[in-house]
């Protein structure tokens, strides 16, 4: 037994003492093959997964450095089970391989004949499969190799891509070098995605994810196919690039509801390529258009099931995903595992603040009493409303007002989910609200005049989860979310982490009402962060303001 800060337990769940001096530096140890669970106050979970093993094998990490990393911040023996079966695990990834055959075109190749008999007896994945070639080669039809990557990985067989890429077209495009570089981490970033030819990066938001997409199409020298969340997303990625890159903006093309440009850089939106029209997703013809040499997801935890089926079809695309989270809360790991492909870099939040790259920030639980009530109408209340109701709680409204007061001439969001609530809060705080529904040239205006301190205060719904540029905001009060969407809050936080002129610090709050599900779905928001490093303090809204909170409304 050695005084180590992490207990290793035979269901593959570590225990880790975030006191412990050496916590750091085993949370770093264990963080390409371990995720996080829960992540309370003192003692965080992870969990050792398959995916996570098959993820840090892809991106070179061996069974050896994993075994170590275990048995050397272990304060107990680590049980011999559980070594056995990391090695295991680990040794299945890549046993079959796909690569090119001068003759034969992709096939596939098995270092273990036995797992080529046992695959090729699978019902799923026989009809992906071309001619046995020899005892451990099977030919597989191309326009497969995504689809029976997804299989593999489904069988607990990942298979190693080694088939490589086209080139696709060719376009020249450089990095401008006026004033600017790559910071260390992002060129570190740009070497390992380049490297394995596709993969994705995990940065915080404002750690200049959009620069590493710039030098990675720089390296590529083709023409490139952008994929974004929403228009003005896209638009900020069109600035950025014409703004760091020798791209024109006649040679970046706006693909969406508004604009259907094809040009050597093309930026199009989620919700255009996956509109529908008589049954048919008539926009996917898109990724078809042009002999695109390297595509970018961008927010790649967000991509929806049509671009996954799309993204099956690319494989001999060279494909970028960024994002702050991999979490996806529809369990598609594994989807952005197999065909956007494994974890190239991933820089912890704290790592980057530290070095000064994004702003430093403070996260605070406010918890409200309701008034009695508003306690009596949610305990008689439909399970399925309960959660709405604790959410849009009258009471909130108040606290909301106040934290502002605290936070008096600093620019400041305030988001949620319901829009009848944000319609509310809109009108007690005199400022605007920006919702789905508000046209895209109000929302650029409204963002513009916050940036340039004319409104200090915007009220938001989650189409500011993601992709908007607003480096000034340094509060943000969160008054409800999706339910518990970890990957909603690392959005919601990040629109703080851009530094600040004058380097002030990021305050994060939210507004939980107590005693309900808003308090639990809270705390499952909360564990994303947690593992990055943000402590939540959980304060009572009168604490925090004071008993004598006027009221709103």
């Amino acid at each position: 037994m050695t005084d180590g800060p992490l207990i290793v337990q035979s269901d593959k769940t570590l225990l880790l003492e975030v006191d412990h001096p050496d916590a750091r530096a085993a949370r770093g140890a264990i963080a390409p093959f371990a995720e996080l669970e829960r992540a309370p106050e003192h003692v965080h979970t992870y969990r050792v997964t398959p995916l996570a093993l098959w993820n840090a094998r892809a991106a070179g990490h061996d069974a050896e450095q994993v075994v170590d990393a275990l048995v050397r911040y272990s304060r107990y023996a680590v049980p011999q089970p559980l070594l056995v079966d990391v090695v295991d695990t680990m040794g299945r990834y890549g046993r079959l391989q796909l690569t090119n055959s001068p003759v034969h075109g992709l096939v596939m190749v098995a270092l273990d004949r036995a797992v080529l008999e046992e695959v090729l007896r699978q019902k799923k994945i026989a009809p992906l499969l071309g001619a046995r070639v020899d005892e451990d080669t099977v030919v597989v039809h191309p326009s497969e190799r995504g689809h029976l990557k997804q299989a593999l990985l489904k069988i607990g067989w990942p298979a190693e891509d080694l088939a490589g890429y086209v080139d696709g077209e060719a376009h020249p495009i450089a990095l401008a070098e006026d004033g600017w570089s790559l910071r260390s981490y992002q060129h570190e970033a740009v070497e390992g995605f380049w490297a394995g030819g596709s993969g994705v990066v995990v940065l915080p938001c404002g750690a200049g994810k959009t620069l590493v997409g710039a030098a990675a199409m720089a390296q590529a020298q083709a023409t490139t196919l952008i994929l974004v969340t929403n228009t003005v997303a896209g638009r900020q990625w069109k600035r950025e690039l014409v703004a760091r890159t020798s791209l024109t903006e006649d040679e970046i093309g706006e693909y969406s509801g508004e604009r259907k440009e094809i040009r050597p850089v093309t930026i199009a939106t989620y919700q255009v390529i996956t509109r529908k029209s008589k049954g048919e997703y008539k926009h996917l013809e898109l990724f078809d258009s042009r002999d695109w040499g390297l595509v970018i997801y961008d927010e790649v935890h967000l991509l929806p099931a049509p671009v996954f089926r799309m993204t099956a079809d690319l494989q001999s695309r060279r494909r970028l995903g960024l994002t702050a989270t991999l979490v996806r809360e529809d369990g598609r790991e594994g989807d952005v595992f197999s065909l956007i492909g494994p974890k190239r870099y991933d820089a912890p939040w704290r790592d980057i603040e530290q070095q000064g790259w994004i702003a430093p920030a403070e996260c605070t639980e406010v918890r409200v009493t309701l008034t009695d009530a508003e306690r009596m109408g949610y305990a008689v209340a439909e399970a399925e409303e309960r959660y709405r109701m604790a959410s849009t709680a009258h009471t909130k409204l108040a606290v909301v007002k106040g934290i502002l007061e605290r936070h008096a001439g600093e620019p400041a969001l305030v988001i949620g989910a319901y829009l009848e609530q944000l319609e509310e809060l809109g009108e007690a705080l005199d400022a605007p609200v920006i919702q789905g529904s508000t046209k895209n040239k109000e929302r650029e205006e409204l963002y513009d005049r916050f940036r340039r301190g004319e409104l200090p205060v915007l009220v938001v719904s989650k189409v500011a989860n993601f992709s908007i540029d607003l480096p000034e905001a340094s509060v943000a009060i969160q008054v409800s979310g999706t339910f518990g969407s970890r990957q909603e809050e690392a959005q919601r936080l990040g629109r703080l982490l851009r530094p600040k002129a004058d380097g002030r610090q990021a305050h994060f709050y939210s507004v939980v009402s107590r005693d309900t599900l808003d308090t639990d779905y809270a705390a499952h928001r909360q564990r994303f962060l947690a593992e990055q490093g943000y402590a939540y303090k959980i304060v009572d809204a009168d604490d925090l303001l004071g008993p004598a909170v006027p009221d709103v409304g």
